[in-house]
């Protein structure tokens, strides 16, 4: 059960009924004064039920849905069977002087049990409306939420994106620039390597020249008498 309270009601509610149960045969067997005096008791006694199970009601608009089911089936059960009492007493109760007012008595307890039955079972299905709603908001609630994560990690790789774009290109421009200067390099070493070929030619005649100057002067002091 759902709390202390309603199981407190629940054994009253038990104790009761076992009282009213044995009435309606009991009244049957009765004649006069102690007919009479059963079926006021009676009338006290299921007042009481009705004071009960009305709390019981109470205690269930205040249960956990998961415990409400099966409670909202046995006060049905409950009302049940005590409408199938007052109607055995109502059966009794007659040549007593108040059988008007004991039919009128135990047709409003059946109208009123019917009714409270109906009332229950629309306020069950309201408060299981009620969560159903309440979980659909939350779903929702959640699925916002998680709309907003993705959009904010999306925010995050798209910033991300956008920053290994501009490395991308700052480095494609120093590859340009290293292949710039790398050109430039190359120019200069093939002029450089141009200079060298030249100056290696211009030794070479040289270095002829001296070999002839010194061959004709050794001619000259030598050999020309």
């Amino acid at each position: 059960m759902s709390s202390e309270e309603f199981e407190k009601l629940h054994e009253m509610y038990k104790h009761i009924y076992n009282d009213l149960k044995s009435m309606p045969e009991i009244a049957a067997k009765c004649r006069g004064e102690e007919k009479k005096r059963v079926v006021r008791e009676f009338d006290e006694k299921s007042g009481e039920a009705e004071e009960v199970l009305k709390g019981m009601d109470e205690e269930l608009l205040l249960a956990p849905s998961s415990f409400r089911n099966p409670m909202s089936t046995t006060m049905r059960m409950y009302r049940r069977d005590l409408g199938k009492l007052q109607r055995d007493m109502k059966s009794t109760d007659l040549g007593l002087g108040f059988g008007a007012r004991g039919e009128s008595k135990y047709g409003a307890y059946t109208a009123e049990n019917e009714h409270s039955t109906q009332l229950q079972s629309q306020r069950a299905l309201i408060l299981q409306g009620t969560e159903s709603l309440s979980r659909a908001t939350q779903s929702i609630e959640r699925s916002h939420r998680i709309a907003a994560e993705t959009d904010q990690i999306g925010t995050d790789i798209i910033e991300e994106l956008g920053e290994q774009r501009e490395q991308l290109d700052r480095t494609r421009d120093r590859l340009i620039h290293t292949g710039e200067n790398l050109s430039r390099s190359r120019r200069i070493l093939r002029s450089m390597s141009r200079r060298l070929m030249t100056n290696k030619l211009l030794l070479s005649v040289i270095i002829l020249m001296e070999l002839a100057i010194l061959g004709a002067v050794v001619y000259l002091k030598f050999f020309r008498k």
